[in-house]
């Protein structure tokens, strides 16, 4: 079997579900402009719309335009953003803010050669913002829209192969109409997050349902294919709660890697061994005779591994290397704000 529409069959059938049915309430959809546009696609990559929104409506308090994102400190950026995940993003989005008042005086860019120039702007992401900000005729591939078009074609290669991939946009372009642009750029988004979903699509709700192959060989459920992944390897990590009156101490760490540019505890990786976090202590922190208590383990997880926690109370004197700049004492009675990892905001919650 193979499509027999045309691109204006399913424009129009899907800009008339659109009119019933599109979501048109979504805070980045009122007062829109190109900034509150950005910042939603930004915070819409690999996390859903329900998770979003309100981590939106508290950025927008805060940073309520590009000039006061790109003169604010990155610990409150990343403060704000704290339990969303994928920091890159946030500090992306910062740097975006700055380069956009400093190159291009404050005005986003609106082709899409200059605003894949924004650090974390891809190809798609770029493409939605000017659909959705500019009306442009730009295309967009998220993952939404890579499982519409898949279950449309009845398309079996593994979505995460690049024949795949390039089959996919070609398709994406030929499909994105001249007129509505934003209209049409929402209702694909819409319709993967809303019918044609991972599990369980509900075809029979869909407008594409008659065209769709998928559906008509009975396959929706296993569209779209991905390569057999393997179970998440689990790793270990131990962290030292060392305090100071009713403060403890605090990390920055690295801006590359997990949680980076983030504020955590002192962390000794693979390590639960009493000797092993006595030696940490003496190398890292000068202290003599620290005294270990354990707290309950949890797991957090990553999307490519597993991470038990271990935290354990650490018993000692304070030393003059603990005041060291990248570190701080974060009082729990008066915390400041900072970007903390989910994990370690539990653990401090544990300690208030």
């Amino acid at each position: 079997m193979t499509v027999t529409f045309t691109a204006k069959t399913l424009q129009k059938h899907l800009l008339r579900w659109y009119d019933q049915h599109g979501r048109k309430h979504l805070p980045w959809q009122q007062n829109k402009t190109p900034y509150r546009v950005f910042i939603s696609e930004i915070m819409l990559q690999q996390t859903q719309v329900a998770t979003v929104v309100p981590y939106f409506e508290r950025f927008m308090q805060h940073f309520p335009d590009v000039k006061t994102l790109a003169r604010a400190h990155e610990d409150d950026v990343l403060h704000l953003w704290a339990g969303l995940g994928y920091y890159s993003r946030a500090r992306n989005l910062h740097k975006a803010a700055k380069l956009i008042c400093d190159e291009f005086q404050g005005e986003f860019p609106n082709t899409l050669e200059t605003m894949r120039c924004l650090p974390g702007v891809g190809r798609s992401t770029a493409g939605a913002i000017l659909a959705l900000a500019f009306n442009q005729r730009a295309v967009i591939l998220d993952g939404n829209v890579k499982r519409v078009l898949a279950r449309l074609h009845a398309i079996r290669t593994p979505m995460n192969e690049a024949k795949t991939e390039g089959i996919l946009w070609t398709l994406a372009e030929k499909y994105t109409p001249t007129e509505r642009i934003a209209d049409y750029t929402q209702v694909m988004m819409d319709l993967g997050a809303t019918l044609c979903t991972r599990s369980k699509p509900r075809c029979s709700d869909c407008p594409l349902a008659k065209k769709c192959l998928a559906n008509a060989l009975g396959c929706a459920d296993t569209i779209p294919v991905k390569k057999a992944t393997k179970a998440l390897p689990v790793r270990t990590a131990t962290f030292l709660i060392i305090k100071k009156g009713r403060a403890v101490l605090l990390l920055k760490r690295p801006s590359k890697g997990i949680w980076g540019g983030l504020w955590s505890l002192p962390e000794i990786a693979n390590q639960q061994d009493t000797k092993a976090l006595r030696a940490y202590c003496r190398d890292q922190f000068q202290t003599k005779t620290p005294r270990f208590k354990p707290l309950p383990a949890f797991r957090h997880t990553f999307s490519h591994y597993h991470l038990d926690i271990f935290p354990v109370i650490v018993e000692t004197e304070v030393c003059a290397i603990m005041e060291a700049s990248q570190q701080i004492w974060y009082n729990l009675s008066r915390p400041k704000n900072l970007g903390l990892p989910k994990p370690i905001q539990t653990i401090i919650a544990g300690l208030a």
